[in-house]
């Protein structure tokens, strides 16, 4: 049955790893739960491989506690799948599992990563979430989870990749007032911030030893990429902020609205996102 219980508006985040929602979507969340909204974080798989030194059920335990703490953050809940991490594949099993928790939270949006993403993971997830909207209002599939009243929005969060086509920025935010909350969602994937992605990404020798100074450098570490969004998108801010608040925001996140939701026309885009 629908959990669907008010006409609070809902944002679905479709991570392939228990950290993913955080990175690409915790200020959309932030801006959404700030309005009265519901946000659920979905990772697709259980993050149990993504570290250097420990792996299996310790760290998808250790993962799945994170991944609670970093949805509190900005006011949302927590759902990670059992599926191995860098295992996933775009099979009717997995497909079957996004369509139940799709229809049981009936989203009005869904936020996801495209499928031509360079990690498996994340490729096969947008792959998963496409091939679950074509199936989401046939009553035949998954027969035990009610048919929504209609097809989400489906927004991708925003990368770097250019083939076949670069991402093409369709919804830009400016983060100013709930940045802290996303740093704050982003750190709590301690375990990612302060060991694995320092150690996979060569930056580990810069790592703090003193405690406080570690927190300050993994802050400034996630609040990066929101940073360097802004500034990709300062044309984009401009036009829809205008140009005083446009040129100041210092922090963003970008969407590119997918074909395979419901379209969002200029109304909806008034009523879903007036922030």
């Amino acid at each position: 049955m629908s959990q669907r219980s008010s006409d609070a508006p809902r944002l679905l985040c479709i991570g392939a790893h228990p950290d993913d929602c955080e990175i690409r979507s915790a200020g959309l969340a932030a801006l959404w739960t700030g309005r009265g909204g519901a946000v659920r974080f979905l990772s697709v798989t259980d993050g149990n491989a993504g570290h250097h030194e420990i792996g299996g059920g310790p760290l998808a335990r250790s993962r799945r506690a994170e991944a609670l703490a970093g949805a509190a953050a900005v006011g949302a809940e927590s759902v990670v799948l059992d599926i191995p991490d860098g295992t996933l594949l775009p099979t009717i099993e997995n497909r079957n599992q996004i369509i139940r928790a799709i229809r049981e939270f009936e989203p009005d949006v869904v936020a996801t990563h495209r499928p031509n993403d360079y990690h498996p993971d994340h490729r096969y997830t947008g792959v998963l979430v496409q091939d679950a909207l074509s199936m989401i209002m046939v009553p035949n599939i998954v027969p035990n989870v009610t048919v929504p009243p209609a097809v989400p929005v489906v927004i991708m969060m925003s990368d770097r990749f250019t083939r076949p086509y670069p991402f093409q920025p369709d919804l830009v935010f400016d983060l100013t007032s709930v940045i802290e909350k996303k740093v704050d969602a982003i750190t709590s994937h301690e375990r990612q911030m302060t060991e694995w992605l320092p150690w996979i990404k060569g930056y580990a020798d810069e790592m703090p030893t003193d405690p406080a100074e570690r927190g300050e450098f993994i802050r400034r570490k996630a609040g990066a990429d929101p940073e360097t969004e802004a500034d990709r998108f300062r044309a984009e801010l401009i036009t829809r902020y205008g140009a005083e608040r446009g040129s100041a925001a210092r922090y963003a996140e970008a969407y590119e609205v997918s074909e395979y939701g419901t379209p969002l026309s200029d109304e909806m885009a008034k009523t879903l996102f007036p922030f």
